[in-house]
This record gives C-alpha cells, sequence and structure tokens, in this order.
C-alpha cells in the first residue's frame, strides 16, 4: 500500500489519498491521471489493468486502488 500512496502522490499531491473516496466521483482524477496511474500500477506491481477493469469502483479510492491491485496480482 505504502508503494502505491508514493504512486498516487508522484501523480497528484495535492489530494489526501488515505481519507478520499471518491477520486473519480468527485474528478479529482483526469483522464491523463488515470492513464498515468494504470501505467505506473502495471510496471509497479507487474499487473495487467484490462478496460473491463476501468471503473470508478475500482480507481475511486487508494483502498479500493489497491484491492484491484492485490486481486490482479492473484490471477
Amino acid at each position: 500500500m505504502e508503494e502505491l500512496l508514493e504512486i498516487l502522490n508522484e501523480i497528484d499531491d495535492s489530494i489526501d489519498y488515505e481519507n478520499e473516496t471518491a477520486l473519480i466521483d468527485d474528478q479529482l482524477l483526469d483522464s491523463f491521471a488515470i492513464i498515468t496511474l494504470v501505467s505506473e500500477l502495471e510496471d509497479a506491481f507487474d499487473i495487467s489493468i484490462e478496460a473491463s477493469e476501468m471503473m470508478p469502483v475500482n480507481f475511486n479510492s487508494a483502498k479500493a486502488i489497491w484491492a484491484m491491485v492485490q486481486r490482479l496480482q492473484e490471477d
């Protein structure tokens, strides 16, 4: 989770990722930030994030992102 928070803070350090639960719904992360995040996650955690995973429920919070990463690492 620490590595995920580092990646998120590199993208935008003005967001409180540990407490924010509407990153997508409140448009705190734009499409460029999401594309950057997906690329960083794939590289850092050796996963592949398919288009079917690209939904707000997986990206609205750091906790949700981390759950997705862990699930994809198991596949």
